[in-house]
């Protein structure tokens, strides 16, 4: 089984979700397991919130034991600020990742959309229903929780074209280089004559 830990990346809130899909070629409904927020004081320095953060994820990842790591990827922000801001959490985040092994992946909030809801500009309150739907929960996660099982059930309905590419790659490399075809010219055709 891949157990995969979604993460919506925050310095304030940040989402988390623990799914599980089975490896290989063929789609399968993946398995909830669980989705919450980790919150950070606003009073306290960058520093102390990404310190925080890091503690709470590597705290998340021993009690889970997740095999990857799918993330939001970075976009152009408006403000410049908080798009900074963002890219230390991100920074942070896949670096507790890396230090526990995790493979990591990005996916782009518009993909994560599209994939899981048909709609690359699907708004918040959408995703909370699909993703409920879909997970089959009682009530709607907060929004940063329902983005961080929409990531995770992105990265488990992009498994099966991953594993394909994965052998394809491994066919490719392990082959032995064949002979190149022969090239026959084929016979030029007589010009019409009616033209």
């Amino acid at each position: 089984m891949l157990r995969i830990l979604g993460i919506d990346p925050g310095t304030l809130r940040c989402g988390y979700a623990i799914v599980e899909t089975s490896e290989g070629q063929r789609v399968t409904q993946p398995r909830y397991i669980e989705c919450g927020v980790i919150e950070l004081p606003a009073s306290a320095s960058i520093a102390e919130r990404l310190r925080l953060l890091a503690s709470d994820l590597r705290d998340v990842i021993a009690e889970f034991s997740p095999t990857e790591l799918a993330i939001e990827s970075a976009f152009a922000g408006v403000n410049v600020r908080s798009a900074l801001l963002l890219g230390q959490a991100r920074g942070a985040i896949l670096l507790v990742g890396a230090e526990a092994g995790l493979a990591c992946h990005e996916y782009p909030p518009a993909t994560v959309k599209k994939t899981v809801c048909g709609n690359g500009r699907a708004q918040k309150a959408e995703v909370q229903r699909v993703v409920s739907w879909l997970c089959k929960l009682a009530t709607h996660p907060p929004t940063d929780a329902a983005d961080a099982v929409a990531i995770a059930l992105c990265h488990a309905f992009h498994q099966p074209a991953r594993t394909l590419t994965a052998k394809a790659n491994q066919a490719a490399a392990t082959k032995t280089p064949r002979r190149s075809p022969r090239v026959v010219q084929a016979a030029a055709l007589p010009a019409r004559s009616d033209r």
